[in-house]
């Protein structure tokens, strides 16, 4: 289990997976059409919370500190420089901070599209 912290255990994500697997054990073979898509639908979008719950700080972290070493508090001022052209001298290393800021979000929306 994970730390207890302020609730006590179990902690979100072990809440979490708990329901993922009584959805995925019990749930998915019991049932067929409609229900059974919106149960593969809970248990992707429960495995996404997971994930970022698990990983969230961690990513916000690297992406405050690549936000932070192309001189930028926000995505937005980065977009806004990007497309006022401001950047095109540090081309690569804007392209090598947006790509590791995709593929976090992927890590936790969809980790089998890295």
């Amino acid at each position: 289990m994970t730390g207890r912290g302020l609730h006590d255990a179990p902690a979100a994500a072990d809440l979490i997976e708990a329901v993922l697997e009584f959805l995925e054990r019990d749930v998915l073979p019991a049932t067929e059409g409609r229900v059974q898509f919106h149960t593969r639908v809970a248990v992707r979008v429960l495995a996404m919370v997971g994930r970022e719950i698990e990983l969230g700080p961690e990513l916000a972290a690297a992406h405050e500190h690549r936000l932070a070493e192309l001189g930028f508090a926000t995505e937005e001022d980065l977009a806004l420089a990007i497309r006022a052209g401001d950047l095109d001298d540090r081309y690569q290393q804007v392209k090598a901070a947006v790509k590791a800021s995709v593929d976090d979000k992927l890590r936790v929306a969809n980790p089998d599209y890295l």
